[in-house]
């Protein structure tokens, strides 16, 4: 693993923005498309596009106080609209409404002490020639890319210090049409200690399982699993299928037990402020991390099983996340070290232990779930973890 990695690895969790003028209809980010938005109609989205509640050190707070390492900020979604100033469109939110979003969450995040993020989308649906493609139309195409590698370069050169860069919407040319691996080198000499995603065609440094989390395979490198807190990335107003606080913060362990992060969204509405929905369950996620983050920043997968949860581990230290409560006991297995004892997370309460070969008992437990989400219980060992394979007899 390099250095410019390391961070995201640690921090496991963060958020991401969808928002743009598609929080006008309040259809989800992709009503152009999947509506037939002629460019010029939607357009005049901006006439009703008043962000007057955008706060970005509320977002940014919300952020941190929920256990988040970074953030990533749509900077511009398919639909062309960009939240920054830039010199090669006038369909910006500076022009709009005289502000430069980027610029205010960029600073906010490092008020906040939170690593900068921003996800910049390739494509563009108001270009012909995205839709006619490089072939077709080499000379519009060859427009198109100055206009992206241009937008990518103020990004980089106008913001400060980012993190990470986040693309989207290579689809459906490749990294060549894109020339995304000169792309990528103007960037990396403007932020050298950047990481970039997958997106762009090529594998650059962690990949970006999307609405889902890959436990049917390893991954032999970094990555991050996105995903939404209901159906749908940009505001909906008439999505009310919210995952409960205990889903989401079950899929944010599962992940961290796989070796992966978990990049979870919001979709403000038009205004700028965050759907109370989401608050709700981001503070109540805080909270239980603010007891149990031990578990999950830096921590990473763990080789015994049990049937109550997942595990992670750190060091010497094993995390078992009880997001089934039992009863009286639970029974840990695969266990190839020797465990000295063993105790709540959140109270340092100690658990009576019992070992029999692989196998350890935990035992004369409360009968009802100390936490309402996930108890944690931590197993000290004598060494890093030890898996024994299962060999039935």
């Amino acid at each position: 693993m390099n250095d410019r990695i390391k961070w995201f690895v640690e921090a496991r969790f963060g958020m991401f923005i969808h928002w743009g003028l598609y929080a006008v209809p309040a259809r989800g980010e992709w009503v152009m498309y999947l509506e037939r938005i002629p460019r010029s109609e939607y357009a005049k989205l901006v006439e009703r596009f008043r962000p007057d509640r955008f706060d970005a050190d509320e977002w940014a707070e919300i952020a941190r106080l929920a256990g988040m390492r970074y953030m990533v900020f749509t900077s511009r979604h398919h639909d062309g609209f960009s939240l920054f100033d830039s010199k090669y469109s006038d369909f910006t939110s500076a022009k709009a409404v005289g502000r430069d979003f980027v610029a205010e969450y960029a600073e906010a995040c490092r008020r906040q002490g939170l690593k900068v993020g921003l996800y910049y989308s390739l494509l563009d649906w108001r270009w012909d020639a995205y839709w006619r493609g490089p072939k077709k139309d080499p000379e519009g195409w060859s427009k198109l890319l100055e206009y992206v590698h241009g937008q990518v370069e103020e990004l980089m050169s106008n913001y400060g210090r980012i993190d990470v860069l986040w693309y989207d919407g290579a689809w459906p040319y490749t990294a060549e049409d894109w020339r995304s691996n000169e792309l990528n080198e103007k960037v990396r000499k403007l932020q050298p200690h950047i990481i970039i995603n997958n997106r762009s065609g090529l594998p650059e440094d962690f990949d970006t399982p999307e609405q889902h989390v890959p436990w049917w395979k390893k991954m032999e490198r970094p990555w991050e699993t996105c995903m939404t807190m209901n159906d749908s990335w940009g505001y909906h107003e008439a999505d009310r299928n919210w995952k409960s606080v205990r889903q989401l913060i079950a899929t944010l362990i599962q992940t961290v037990s796989l070796g992966g992060n978990l990049l979870l969204n919001v979709g403000p509405r038009a205004d700028g402020s965050f759907p109370p929905e989401a608050v709700e369950r981001l503070a109540e996620i805080g909270r239980w991390m603010r007891e149990n983050g031990e578990s999950i920043y830096g921590a990473g997968p763990c080789p015994f099983t049990t049937s109550v949860g997942s595990l992670t581990a750190k060091g010497s230290k094993a995390y078992v996340h009880v997001l089934r409560w039992p009863g009286r006991e639970i029974t840990v297995a695969g266990v190839g070290n020797t465990v000295s004892s063993a105790y709540f997370l959140a109270t340092g309460e100690e658990v009576r232990i019992r070992q029999e070969g692989d196998r350890v008992f935990l035992e004369s437990l409360p009968a009802v779930a100390p936490d309402p989400y996930d108890t944690v219980i931590v197993l000290e060992l004598d060494s890093e973890p030890v898996g024994v394979e299962y060999f039935p007899r």
